[in-house]
């Protein structure tokens, strides 16, 4: 009874401590100008695209939890096309499930974007038809909860899952990634490069070469991920190097800006 008593306690006080955290990394980055920066120009750039982003989400779950969403562009097309799952669509719709050709690279009610994987070129038009396969086929299109799921985050797991290839290691602060139901409960883990036992994202663990360790408990996630020297943890998010390139894109965009801005001014 006093090892429950302490772990609560430890809970407690931890979520406290990422509440802080959180709030004072907000405060340091929330105009930080991430959104429009991440995806080239469909027009312009005529090779497949594969990405994945997160961004914190709105009210007080932003504190702890993150949204995901996948964005594609096959070679030549003139546009994204981003699959994610938006919980207040089931109500009006009667699917979860969201598919826009918008900016793949937008905010997430004013939250600045994270770009967690950048595939392109052959590898990843050879993955596209496989992502919409698996979007075609998520079996939780008609069901959503935020905790412990099956929510956004847990769609982008089921997608990595389905597309190995993709080798997506999606953050400590995806809380309903770890979602699997009791007749599920072991299985590959979503980057495709381990194992994950997890029972309704309350309790499990996963071991993978992308993941490292993680273990979750109430959806919280702890992540040790030896290979690249970094932790996870929930609420923070990744302590060390990032996955992916944050500023690869920004110079070329920002120019695209000024290119059409000038264009228009010159017509005026």
């Amino acid at each position: 009874m006093q090892i429950l008593k302490n772990l609560f306690r430890f809970i407690k006080y931890y979520l406290i401590l990422s509440v802080c955290s959180c709030l004072l990394v907000s405060c340091a980055i929330s105009n930080k100008p991430t959104a429009g920066t991440f995806a080239p120009s469909a027009p312009k750039f005529t090779d497949a695209v594969i990405q994945v982003y997160a961004a914190r989400t709105w009210g007080a779950k932003k504190i702890v939890s993150v949204h995901t969403w996948i964005s594609v562009k096959p070679a030549n097309a003139e546009e994204y096309t981003s699959y994610e799952i938006i919980g207040w669509r089931l109500r009006r719709s009667g699917t979860a499930l969201h598919t826009r050709t918008s900016r793949p690279d937008r905010d997430w009610w004013g939250n600045q974007p994270e770009l967690l994987l950048d595939l392109r070129g052959k590898e990843a038009e050879q993955m596209i038809p496989k992502i919409a396969a698996a979007v075609e086929k998520y079996p939780f299109k008609d069901t959503y909860q935020a905790w412990p799921g099956p929510n956004s985050n847990t769609f982008t797991a089921y997608i990595g899952r389905q597309v190995p290839e993709l080798g997506l290691d999606l953050p400590s602060t995806a809380i309903g990634k770890d979602y699997r139901e009791i007749d599920d409960v072991v299985g590959m883990s979503a980057s495709g490069t381990g194992i994950q036992a997890s029972l309704w994202g309350l309790l499990g663990m996963s071991v993978g070469t992308e993941e490292g360790l993680e273990i979750n408990f109430l959806g919280l996630n702890f992540e040790f991920d030896l290979l690249d020297l970094a932790i996870e943890l929930p609420g923070i998010g990744r302590i060390g190097a990032s996955q992916v390139d944050q500023t690869s894109n920004a110079d070329e965009v920002l120019q695209s800006d000024k290119d059409a801005n000038t264009a228009i001014a010159s017509k005026k």
